[in-house]
């Protein structure tokens, strides 16, 4: 839903992006005051992700059920332990999931959080007062399981979170979402509005390029 101008030079920006993460190697961090370990085949935390954890750390409360959608090296869910007791964490990359859980143990919010693989909601079973999902931006086909931290083919796996999430939250559950017009955006939007979320947009920030000026945010949707 976007010119395909633009879009060209968000595929030129995409395939920067990737080949910098696959030459990027291991890598140890910290972050919001956490310590990470961060595996050359797992998406790392970049420059703008403090925008959705920022969040998750004044949004998550004590007596919250959790889940984590595309955990990644486990930042979210492991920021989230840190205020609730009971956090789930899910990703589509194996690798992904055994760096969470080493994380977890370095964070020493093991106790407080499960781990494992799935496909969107494939695995995962029970219902939730919060709902965690740092989607890929891209539309475009990933080439790896790296790659697709940041590249959604057709946005078939955000399609499918946004459909099916409702399903998987308590009475009076919250869905905190990342994005950015580094995406496509409008799609996301009409999404959002065809299943009926309401959004508010809880934290935002521009990057500026000498090619381009990206907006990212972080909102809070709820059923309505």
């Amino acid at each position: 839903m976007m010119s395909d101008e633009y879009a060209e030079t968000l595929h030129r920006w995409h395939d920067t992006a990737y080949n910098e993460m696959r030459q990027r190697g291991d890598v140890t961090l910290s972050y919001l005051g956490k310590e990470f370990v961060v595996p050359a085949d797992v998406f790392a935390p970049t420059p703008m992700s403090d925008l959705l954890g920022r969040a998750v750390l004044g949004e998550v409360r004590k007596d919250d059920q959790l889940l984590d959608m595309g955990t990644g090296c486990g930042v979210n869910a492991i920021l989230a332990a840190s205020k609730s007791g009971d956090v789930i964490g899910v990703d589509i990359n194996p690798q992904a999931v055994a760096s969470a859980k080493a994380n977890a143990v370095r964070n020493s919010v093991a106790q407080r959080t499960t781990f494992f693989v799935s496909d969107v909601f494939d695995a995962v079973r029970g219902t939730f007062d919060l709902i965690i999902f740092d989607p890929p931006f891209r539309w475009f086909r990933p080439r790896d399981l790296l790659e697709a931290s940041i590249a959604d083919e057709n946005y078939r796996s955000l399609t499918r979170f946004i459909q099916q999430t409702r399903k998987h939250m308590n009475p009076g559950g919250r869905i905190l979402l990342s994005f950015g017009t580094s995406g496509d955006a409008e799609y996301l939007s009409k999404l959002i509005e065809r299943e009926r979320f309401a959004s508010e947009t809880v934290a935002e920030r521009v990057l500026v390029r000498t090619d381009l000026t990206v907006t990212y945010w972080t909102q809070r949707l709820t059923p309505l």
